[in-house]
């Protein structure tokens, strides 16, 4: 069944969930999960626009901070019992949805599972989706496990 499941992670509450999900799902299946989180060009994007930092510096911290987020992920699929690996990829050059789908395919992944928040009408136009981009363009079955609507 599922024994490689790929989750993209961003540190969020609603990408723990999908994380949750995979977990439960890797026990059932006695599966492996290989995390990863991305620094794309719009997230670079964005956090020079909010922050007042020089590109270098800047690349440093969402760096480090894709190493922690990575590092968390995958303690807590450790204490459950189930192997893991984080890889942790700088894309400024591909958006996320572009390296996801590629790690599904170099990774030969059997099952993506994403937290989305599952927004709709102008909140989706306007935000976009990953998620959405990822399961339009998978090569493999995607999981989206939505947000509670209260967190939507």
């Amino acid at each position: 069944m599922y024994q490689r499941i790929l989750v993209p992670i961003d540190g969020s509450a609603t990408s723990d969930l999908g994380l949750n999900e995979a977990i439960r799902l890797a026990q059932l299946t006695h599966g492996s999960l290989r995390l990863i989180h991305v620094i794309d060009e719009l997230s670079f994007a964005l956090a020079v626009d909010s922050y007042g930092y020089y590109a270098g510096e800047l690349l440093d911290l969402l760096r480090k901070s894709g190493a922690e987020i990575l590092e968390k992920g995958m303690a807590a699929v450790r204490e459950q019992g189930i192997i893991v690996e984080g890889v942790l990829y700088e894309n400024l050059d591909k958006t996320v949805q572009q390296r996801v789908i590629a790690e599904a395919e170099s990774w030969k992944a059997d099952l993506i599972v994403i937290g989305t928040h599952g927004r709709r009408g102008v909140r989706r136009m306007v935000l976009g989706s990953s998620a959405e981009g990822i399961l339009r363009g998978a090569p493999v079955p995607v999981l989206l496990v939505r947000a509670p609507a209260d967190t939507a």
